[in-house]
């Protein structure tokens, strides 16, 4: 076996409450590489095209890299892939925190959930200690409640506990599964998780995970970790909120909708002000060196106790998107997300797009259940981030994400801005045009991370123009690729520079944990994966015009350094087409036979 991994995956029937432990195959690692390569090979394997995501028959697959838990900085992260209940396709997730380090430590490498439990339960892995516990009576608990509970109950050294909120378990689509204040956020894994009536696993390991050079990884860890700190500083003072002032500043915030890329209070919802007024202290992941996490304290007026660590992307879509300037409620909602296990993203997406409608007079207060759902009201936000938790009044519609409102009030499609049903990220395309085909051909809706991130090098390159789609298809499909292995290899993107990981991969530490020569091979490793989920989503039912971009995407931008700004259809239609030739993919966007023999994903 290849080190770096334990040759084990743990397979949970939750119907009859009992596991197997599987062998994990060499090949898939050879192929696959780890985390995100491994969880696509799995779901290929194992859940048919025309599943239903929230059938007994849809699975859990939650793997690890060969880097996750090791001596290697920042060595946190591990994946998720499951049917998503918000696009009804293919999803893919990655979280940071101490559970995929431990569950190495624990002697597994992966864990498959299958089927449903008759009743609420949740698991605890202890080493090779693993029990099945009721939890009835955790059933609509928030997040923090249930982990501080099910901690005290069972007497383990500091575990890691994975769990869902109320949102997962009445239905919403876009539900979180919660990890050690991260999340797997994106496209309702919780809600997935909450349909087989699994609130959480509480888990510890505590053994050594075997590599190859364990010498040098000592040797180099101390020197890595103190470049990573170097050149991090900026993450550790400011964490990801520094970019709101950045995108702000190049009129790509999106705003009330996306009817903006210029926040006129970007400045009272930015890290200065975070910094200034409610930072608490730094929080990390797993062996991280940057603790990149900036806990914040709400310390006095009406949402005086909250307690949260925001994200970039939180800010920009519960803030600016929602046209919410008051920092304070933006850190309740976010906390308000995170307790009831709602993906952020969706949720600020949902809301602005009902403040339009509800601002243009397409939804009522009736409709609103007397909510005045005005951009900038904060008061709205909190109130309906609750209703769509609950999936009361107005938030029974929202809670069954973009797609479902677009069927239910037609009008609507014109101002929802999604792609394959998920709401865009908080970066608007019209002042990054790289960004429209990145989440135009993301395998999992429109995402800035699996999607390929052109934001750095299109605002810090002198050669991208950032108003062309010229070029940027190769540029996409190599960033794809890129974080392909970057996701399969357990490591966190903010150290993926300074241990070499990058479009020209230089090896530091991936033999020295794996024994094996992957250098040469990562980025077609990553090239592989990328070409595998599409042949997953395509089998899906995914085409060509399911990569087609939003309409306010063709609607200029009215003001700031974007102005007049928009993405033509010609034009990006131009630069689809190129992308599908460079991938080897046919006009409709299926990866051709000779393209998946040749990477040797059939």
């Amino acid at each position: 076996m290849i080190k770096g991994f334990n040759g084990k995956i743990l397979k949970v029937n939750l119907a009859e409450k009992n596991y197997e432990i599987e062998k994990l195959p060499e090949d898939y690692i050879k192929k696959y590489l780890g985390a995100r390569g491994l969880a696509a090979r799995y779901y290929h394997d194992l859940i048919a095209p025309e599943v239903d995501p929230l059938s007994s028959d849809n699975k859990l697959i939650f793997m690890t890299g060969p880097l996750t838990g090791t001596r290697v900085p920042a060595s946190t992260k591990f994946s998720c892939s499951t049917k998503s209940p918000e696009t009804g396709q293919y999803l893919c997730s990655n979280s940071g925190g101490f559970f995929g380090p431990f569950l190495k430590k624990a002697g597994l490498d992966g864990i498959i959930l299958e089927n449903a439990a008759e009743s609420p339960v949740y698991l605890k892995i202890n080493d090779d200690e693993i029990t099945f516990h009721e939890a009835e009576d955790h059933w609509g608990e928030m997040v923090r409640t249930f982990e501080s509970k099910v901690k005290e109950k069972h007497s383990m050294s500091n575990p890691s506990v994975m769990a869902v909120g109320p949102a997962a378990e009445n239905g919403v689509v876009f539900s979180s599964i919660q990890v050690d204040g991260r999340s797997f956020g994106r496209a309702g894994a919780g809600t997935v998780m909450a349909s087989k009536n699994l609130k959480g696993i509480i888990l510890k390991g505590t053994g050594d995970i075997p590599v190859a050079n364990p010498d040098k990884l000592k040797e180099k860890f101390k020197h890595l970790s103190q470049k990573a700190l170097e050149s991090k500083k900026n993450m550790r003072e400011y964490g990801t909120v520094q970019n709101v002032a950045l995108i702000n500043t190049a009129g790509c915030l999106p705003t009330r909708n996306f009817q903006s890329g210029v926040f006129e209070y970007a400045d009272q919802i930015d890290a200065d002000m975070m910094n200034a007024n409610y930072f608490s202290r730094n929080k990390g992941c797993f062996s991280c060196p940057i603790a990149c996490e900036q806990n914040c304290k709400v310390k006095e007026g009406k949402y005086k106790g909250t307690e949260v660590d925001p994200e970039f992307e939180t800010v920009g879509l519960l803030g600016a998107n929602c046209g919410i300037s008051d920092f304070a409620a933006v850190l309740k909602a976010n906390e308000l997300c995170d307790e009831y296990s709602l993906d952020t993203m969706s949720t600020g997406g949902v809301i602005a797009l009902a403040m339009e409608l509800y601002e243009r007079g397409i939804l009522s207060k009736e409709d609103t259940g007397d909510i005045e759902l005005e951009f900038g009201n904060d008061e709205a936000l909190i109130e309906t981030i609750h209703k769509i938790a609950r999936r009361t009044g107005i938030g029974e519609l929202l809670g069954k994400g973009i797609k479902e409102i677009i069927k239910e009030i037609p009008e609507a499609e014109k101002y929802a801005v999604h792609v394959k049903g998920l709401p865009v990220s908080a970066y608007d395309p019209r002042g990054l045009f790289g960004m429209s085909l990145t989440y135009g051909t993301s395998v999992r809706g429109a995402c800035h991370n699996v999607g390929g991130y052109t934001v750095s090098t299109e605002l810090g390159s002198d050669e991208y123009d950032r108003f062309t789609l010229k070029g940027k298809a190769e540029l996409v499909k190599d960033k794809q690729d890129v974080r392909a292995f970057l996701d399969s290899s357990g490591l966190c993107t903010q150290v993926r520079r300074v241990l070499g990981f990058t479009i020209e991969p230089s090896e530091v530490v991936l033999q020295d944990v794996t024994g094996h020569d992957f250098t040469s091979k990562l980025l077609e490793i990553g090239e592989r994966i990328y070409n595998l989920e599409r042949h997953i989503i395509t089998n899906e039912g995914v085409t060509k015009e399911d990569d087609s971009l939003p309409a306010r995407m063709q609607e200029p931008l009215p003001e700031g350094s974007t102005e007049g700004k928009a993405i033509s259809k010609a034009d990006y239609d131009k630069a689809l087409e190129e992308y599908y030739q460079i991938r080897g993919w046919d006009d409709n966007g299926r990866p051709s036979q000779e393209t998946l023999q040749q990477l040797e994903v059939i």
